[in-house]
This record gives C-alpha cells, structure tokens and sequence, in this order.
C-alpha cells in the first residue's frame, strides 16, 4: 500500500512567468529556490513544498498545449496551509496588493474542517489559504 504525506510540488504553466514570480515570491512569501532557464522552470519554496512555474514558451512548457486563460486553466486550485492563520489580517494584507480575493468559508482539507479563503493569482488560478482546524485562530 502507498501511504501519502503532504503536497510536494506543484507545477504551474505560464505566460508571464517574471509576473507570477513576482505574485508567488513578493505577496505570498515564496521565495526562489532554483532556476532551469535554458528550459523555462523556476522552483519557488512554498514552506515545506515546492511551486513550479513552467513558461508556456519553454522547452518543458510547449509541451502541455494552450497557455491558461480565461476559458480554461491547467489546475482548478491549489490549497497553501498558513501558519498562525488571521482571517482578518490576511484578508487586509492581499486587498493592500490588489488580489482578487473570494469569499472566507470552512472548508475540508486534508487536516479537516478549517477555516480558508479562496484567491487568484495573476493569471488567474485559484490559490486556497487554509488554517489547519487544531490551530488557534
């Protein structure tokens, strides 16, 4: 049997990839861990996983066909746990930078029922914040 542990990686094609850098890096707190140019990825560290990004015009890119957009996306979301979660200061904090931010529910993730909020980055994929339901908001 194959026992799973948490999300490792996660790869995202993109258009503007210095733009979704930016986005992941400078407002979400990823920052750059390593760079493939010669075939288009940049490998961003998401606390204890990875985020991928795949320029759609790279050696690895061309090979998923069209680039995302408005009419179809290359993932529905992708669910970031946040450490010492606020609701309140999370919701200031991505309004402050201009993101498109969803509505704050209870949601099932893979730790149970907790607290999130639904947003988009700059190429519009879903990204879920979510505070673990043991954690003290």
């Amino acid at each position: 049997m194959i026992q799973l542990g948490r999300i490792d990686h996660v790869v995202l094609r993109a258009i503007d990839i210095d733009g979704m850098q930016q986005f992941y890096c400078d407002v979400l707190g990823c920052h750059v861990e390593r760079r493939q140019d010669e075939i288009g990825l940049v490998q961003l560290r998401a606390g204890e996983s990875l985020i991928d990004l795949v320029s759609v015009d790279g050696k690895l890119g061309c090979r998923g066909g069209a680039a995302p957009g408005s009419t179809g996306h290359n993932m529905d979301h992708l669910c970031l746990t946040v450490v010492d979660y606020d609701e309140a200061v999370i919701l200031a904090y991505l309004n402050a930078h201009g993101v498109r931010v969803g509505e704050p529910g209870l949601r099932y993730g893979a730790q149970g029922e907790g607290p999130s909020i639904y947003l988009h980055d700059p190429q519009g994929n879903m990204i879920e914040l979510k505070r673990p339901p043991h954690a003290v908001a």
